[in-house]
């Protein structure tokens, strides 16, 4: 469930209301704390955040239905580095805002994301504008998807150890591999443990 910061304050209020009064907001509540112009625009968040599972509704002709979901109780916010190429090393961004994710997505440690621009990821199943979970830690096994630096750089491959050298795996044919060799400085940034995908419905 990836939520703009729009959308969050939005649900974030909801959610207070609901557990402040045991009641939704109305449209029209929501309207006025965020000075819409119409309520058009509170029905488009409503059913924004309804697609992304974080709330459900009742039935039309009934008032205040709004409610949290399960998905929507468990989420939790962590950080949004910026975003990674999965064709060629970039340099790594300051953070730049939060996503939620589910709680059961993450991994024991520090977790945070990292959108995906190219692909050549795509044969593990990740694609342009995905973003990713990932753990922070300085180590991986063979064959795991890392985020990687190389010289200070940025990349998300499949990590491979030879004798000689460290290989950095595209899983697209198509891509040539990152051969990292004796005097190149490479830091294992963490493991990829989850993947966000927004569908445009």
């Amino acid at each position: 469930m990836y939520l703009t910061e729009k959308q969050k304050r939005v649900y974030q209020f909801i959610k207070e209301y609901i557990e402040t009064y045991d009641i939704a907001p109305s449209y029209e509540e929501i309207r006025n704390r965020f000075r819409f112009r119409s309520l058009s625009t509170v029905f488009d968040h409503v059913r924004t955040l309804e697609r992304k599972g974080a709330i459900t509704k009742g039935r039309s002709n009934e008032k205040r239905s709004i409610r949290l979901s399960d998905i929507g109780r468990r989420s939790v916010a962590i950080p949004l580095l910026g975003t990674v190429v999965a064709g060629r090393p970039l340099e790594m961004y300051e953070i730049l805002d939060t996503v939620d994710v589910p709680e059961e997505m993450l991994s024991h440690g520090e977790n945070v994301a990292l959108r995906v621009r190219g692909d050549s990821m795509v044969e593990s199943g990740i694609h342009n504008g995905d973003v990713v979970i990932v753990k922070r830690q300085n180590s991986a096994e063979n064959g795991q998807i890392v985020i990687a630096l190389v010289d200070g750089e940025v990349t998300i491959k499949r990590v491979y150890f030879h004798p000689d050298m460290i290989e950095l795996r595209a899983s697209n044919p198509a891509m040539e591999s990152i051969y990292v060799k004796e005097g190149q400085d490479l830091k294992i940034y963490g493991i990829l443990v989850g993947l966000y995908r927004r569908y445009n419905v």
